[in-house]
């Protein structure tokens, strides 16, 4: 799983999906959005992504699987 901060979430999956970032989702193929939230800052979004880093992993996956229990990609529905 990845957990990473962006101001444009659209550009940040595609460049995932087709690998032009070199780091943890090209090295294990991380290309899949299951999940994720909007914050009113990056201040916000910031302190968010580090407390959920610190999570186990089980916390993290039954946060997904809360709202995404199929685990789709919601890359497309954020495109729309």
């Amino acid at each position: 799983m990845y957990t990473g901060v962006t101001s444009d979430l659209v550009k940040r999956i595609y460049e995932h999906k087709n690998n032009l970032v070199d780091g943890f989702s090209k090295k294990y193929a991380v290309h899949r959005l299951v999940w994720y939230e909007s914050h009113a800052t990056a201040e916000k979004a910031i302190i968010r992504e580090k407390q959920i880093k610190k999570w186990d992993r089980r916390w993290k996956l039954n946060l997904v699987e809360r709202d995404n229990p199929e685990w789709n990609d919601l890359y497309e529905d954020i495109c729309e």
